[in-house]
């Protein structure tokens, strides 16, 4: 590993947060901290892309690809744990932490909406692999075992994927909850799935479908580009 003259080592870690309280609002509070013993030798960072084609008449060509759409970006590294020197001499502990973001926090489960933790790899200045997102995988593999059956090491495989999104109604340049913003459509999505990431209520499909003059709300075509009104444009009744 490269390392400038008279630099610190700094070491990485995976920040657990309380799950936003509302659809393209922030994380809550920290819940905890997993710090890592040693730093991951790799990162895999994998992001998605979906195109779509239309099939050609014409042997030997090929049509021009269209783009429907990203998808969100996912982190794979390793975490290896070793308690052979520590004071409790098991590594079920720091694995109990990670397992804690699999499962709905108490206090979602209060407001009854269930929702894992999001989390958040922090390794010093690195900006490309850290952002907001949830657990979408955990393997463990214990690899040494005190005479006891105590599991004394074990690497921990974590797979991250992006749930960041903006503040609904947020124009990025503009900062402004009221400001208008453009969408473009990708498969899958529906007029009240888009109202509900943007108002928080799915019933304000209506105010979307008027300002971009759509009759049919459940035929949105892939890679049409939809004007989204902000905030103060929802009528009351619109979101009844």
């Amino acid at each position: 590993m490269a390392r400038r003259p008279g630099a610190s080592l700094v070491k990485a870690r995976l920040v657990i947060m309380e799950p936003p309280v509302r659809v393209g609002a922030k994380p809550g509070a920290r819940l905890s901290t997993v710090a890592f013993q040693f730093n991951p030798g790799t990162l895999a960072l994998e992001k998605s892309v979906e195109w779509r084609r239309q099939p050609a008449r014409m042997a030997g060509q090929a049509s021009m690809p269209e783009f429907v759409g990203s998808g969100p970006r996912t982190l794979s590294v390793d975490v290896f744990l070793d308690a052979t020197a520590t004071h409790d001499n098991s590594v079920e502990t720091s694995v109990e932490k990670l397992m804690v973001a699999c499962v709905p926090t108490r206090k979602s489960i209060g407001a009854r909406k269930p929702a894992s933790p999001w989390v958040r790899f922090e390794w010093g200045a690195a900006k490309s692999v850290s952002f907001d997102g949830v657990l979408s995988g955990l393997s463990v593999a214990y690899s040494l075992f005190d005479v006891d059956g105590k599991p004394l090491r074990a690497t921990c495989s974590l797979s991250i994927e992006e749930a960041g999104v903006d503040t609904p109604g947020q124009n990025p340049t503009s900062g402004s909850r009221e400001a208008r913003r453009a969408h473009r459509v990708v498969a899958g999505d529906s007029l009240p799935q888009l109202a509900w990431r943007e108002y928080g209520d799915p019933a304000a499909w209506r105010v979307i479908a008027r300002a971009n003059g759509i009759d049919d709300p459940l035929a949105l075509v892939p890679g049409t580009e939809l004007l989204l009104p902000g905030v103060d444009e929802v009528e009351p009744e619109e979101a009844r």
